[in-house]
């Protein structure tokens, strides 16, 4: 029988390695899984990319991985958003790496790695500094940037209700990256409110289909 709601945190991360990429999702405070970002920190793993829209606002969360030095590089829209104090110092020190996406780019190269493809061009970035290193192709008259997709090793997302099978809705402003996230990781964690054991969730309200979710963690609203 299909059963996807893991026994604990611990549980639903324990085989994260070092150097994984992990896509988070989340737009400022809106949407991250806070518990298995910070379940990340007593995990252990170490050297790892992180893919959000922000880099971290206050101390907990994504910032309370960074200042446990767990993260090598950050890819992200808004590094220097409202509330955020932790990357900031980081990156001023020269221990954290950065790549700046413009986001709906960031979106777009998400969605693209969950959906298989190879790239898709853009006339985001022309003629500054996030065309550096990429294919400009010119197209009906106008000039385009090649950018690639986004896959993580491993995706968190924050899911409002869950089923057993692993079948995800959303609340409101947190779905933002989730479902795109979900389908991108090659392995998918949700962290949920509610859990329909025996299954209930109405077809047409699904969000994110179990076929992309590993493991269900049920925590604290």
């Amino acid at each position: 029988m299909i059963d996807k709601i893991a026994r604990s945190v611990s549980d639903a991360l324990e085989d994260i390695e070092d150097g994984s990429t992990v896509l988070i999702g989340g737009f400022g405070e809106a949407g991250v899984p806070n518990v298995l970002v910070e379940g990340m920190i007593e995990q252990g793993a170490r050297d790892l990319v992180l893919v959000n829209n922000n880099a971290g606002v206050g101390r907990h969360g994504i910032a309370a991985l960074l200042a446990a030095g767990r993260v090598r590089k950050m890819i992200c829209s808004f590094p220097r958003s409202v509330g955020s104090v932790v990357f900031p110092e980081l990156y001023a020190a020269g221990k954290i790496e950065l790549e700046v996406v413009p986001q709906g780019t960031l979106s777009e190269r998400i969605r693209a790695g969950g959906a298989g493809l190879g790239g898709f061009f853009t006339p985001t970035g022309v003629g500054t500094q996030v065309a550096d290193g990429k294919e400009v192709r010119r197209i009906d008259g106008k000039d385009y940037l090649l950018e690639l997709p986004i896959r993580g090793d491993v995706a968190l997302v924050k899911g409002h209700v869950a089923d057993r099978f692993g079948n995800l809705t959303y609340r409101k402003a947190a779905r933002n990256f989730g479902p795109s996230m979900a389908m991108a990781g090659r392995r998918t964690v949700a962290e949920v409110s509610e859990v329909h054991e025996d299954g209930g969730l109405d077809p047409e309200r699904i969000v994110t289909p179990g076929i992309f979710v590993d493991a269900v963690v049920k925590v604290d609203r």
